[in-house]
C-alpha cells in the first residue's frame, strides 16, 4: 500500500510540475509588458526599467523560471546575504521558517509566493485566500444538493422505471447534462430572481457577505447562496440521478434482493438496508470527480451571480491583464484537482485491493 500511495503522489507532483511549466511559459509569450501595465500612463523608460528589475524581467528566461519554481514551492533555497541577488530571502515577500543555513544560503519552509497583483499591488496569496473559501463553500453546497436530491430521485424512479414520473426525470437529467452552465445561470437568475422575485425573495446577484446600507458593517446573506448552488449542482445532479437509477435497477435484479423480498421485508427496508448501499459505489466515484470539477467550473456561475469567489477574481484579472492573479488562480485550481484525484485514487486502493495491482 505504501508503494501505491507513493506512486500516486509522485504522479501528482509530475502533473503539477507540468501545469506550472505550461502556465509560466504560456504567460511569458502573451503580448504586453507587465511593467507598463503596472505604471499605466505614468510609464517612462526609467520607471519601466526599475519595475522590470524588481520583477526580475531583465533576467534570462530560464533564471526567471527557476525563481518562479523556487517562489511557489513550500521548501526553497535562498540567498540571505546579498539583497541584489535574484534569490534573496526577502522578508517582505516570504512568510517562512528557517530549516538550515550553510554560508550565505538558507533552506526554508514557507508559504508559496505567487507574486503581487499588477493592479492593486496586494499579494496574490491574500487575494486568493479571501476568494477561495467562497468558491469552496459554493462547490460543497452544490455537491451536497446534487448528492442527496439525486440519490432520492434515482431511488424513486428505479422503483417504477416505466412510469411517467420516471420518464420525466430521465428527460430532465438529459437536459441538465446538456445545458451549458452559463446559460443555466442566466436562465435561473431571470426566472427565480427577476420574474418570481416577489415570491422567492431571492436576489439576481450578491455574494455571501454584503455591506449594510445603514453603515453597520458586513452581514452574511445565506439566500444569495441558493441560486448559484442550484445552478452549479444541476449537472452533477443529473449524473447522480441516472447512475443511481441504473445501478439500483441492476442490484434489485440480483438473487439476494429476491431472497429479502421473499422473507416478507417491506420495499423501503429492502431498498435502504440491502440494495442502496450496494448501488452507491459508482455514485460516490462520480461525486468525487465532480467535486473537483465544480471548483474549476464555478467561474461562469460566480460571474453571473456576482459571487465573490475565484471565478469573479479570474474574470476581473483577465479584464485588466493582471497576469500574476490569473496564474495564481489557475495554479490553486490545479493543486486542488491534483490533490483530490490523489485522495480518490488512494481511497480506491483502500476499498478495492485489485486497484493497487493495476
Amino acid at each position: 500500500m505504501g508503494n501505491y500511495i507513493g506512486r500516486k503522489i509522485l504522479y501528482g507532483l509530475l502533473v503539477f510540475w507540468g501545469v506550472v511549466t505550461l502556465i509560466f511559459f504560456l504567460f511569458k509569450i502573451l503580448p504586453g509588458d507587465p511593467a507598463r501595465m503596472m505604471l499605466g500612463q505614468r510609464a517612462d523608460i526609467a520607471s519601466v526599467e526599475a519595475i522590470q528589475k524588481e520583477l526580475g524581467l531583465d533576467r534570462p528566461l530560464f533564471t526567471q523560471y527557476i525563481n518562479y519554481l523556487n517562489d511557489i514551492s513550500f521548501i526553497s533555497l535562498h540567498n540571505n546575504a546579498n539583497e541584489e541577488s535574484f534569490f534573496y530571502l526577502d522578508p517582505e515577500k516570504y512568510t517562512y521558517s528557517k530549516l538550515v543555513s550553510v554560508g550565505d544560503k538558507t533552506l526554508v519552509v514557507k508559504y508559496p509566493y505567487l507574486g503581487r497583483s499588477f493592479q492593486s499591488g496586494r499579494k496574490v496569496s491574500e487575494i486568493l485566500s479571501e476568494a477561495f473559501p467562497l468558491t469552496l463553500l459554493l462547490a460543497s453546497v452544490s455537491i451536497l444538493f446534487a448528492m442527496f436530491l439525486g440519490i432520492f430521485m434515482g431511488v424513486m424512479i428505479s422503483l417504477k422505471p416505466h412510469g411517467w414520473f420516471s420518464k420525466f426525470i430521465i428527460g430532465f437529467s438529459s437536459l441538465g447534462v446538456a445545458i451549458p452552465s452559463f446559460f443555466a445561470a442566466v436562465l435561473i437568475a431571470w426566472v427565480f430572481a427577476f420574474l418570481l422575485g416577489d415570491y422567492t425573495g431571492l436576489n439576481m446577484t450578491g455574494s455571501f457577505k454584503e455591506v449594510d446600507d445603514f453603515g453597520r458593517g458586513e452581514y452574511i446573506q445565506f439566500k444569495n447562496l441558493v441560486l448559484p448552488a442550484i445552478t452549479l449542482g444541476i449537472r452533477p445532479l443529473a449524473i447522480v440521478v441516472q447512475l443511481t437509477r441504473s445501478s439500483l435497477l441492476n442490484v434489485l435484479s440480483q438473487d439476494f434482493i429476491r431472497t429479502a423480498r421473499a422473507k416478507g421485508l417491506s420495499v423501503f427496508r429492502v431498498v435502504t438496508r440491502h440494495a442502496l448501499k450496494n448501488a452507491l459505489n459508482p455514485v460516490i466515484t462520480a461525486l468525487s470527480g465532480w467535486f473537483a470539477s465544480l471548483l474549476a467550473g464555478a467561474v461562469f456561475v460566480e460571474y453571473v451571480f456576482d459571487w465573490k469567489g475565484i471565478g469573479v477574481v479570474i474574470v476581473d484579472s483577465l479584464d485588466h491583464y493582471d497576469f500574476p492573479v490569473i496564474m495564481g488562480s489557475v495554479l490553486l485550481i490545479s493543486v486542488m484537482l491534483v490533490v483530490l484525484n490523489i485522495i480518490v485514487d488512494i481511497l480506491y486502493g483502500l476499498i478495492d485491493p485489485r486497484v493497487r495491482l493495476s
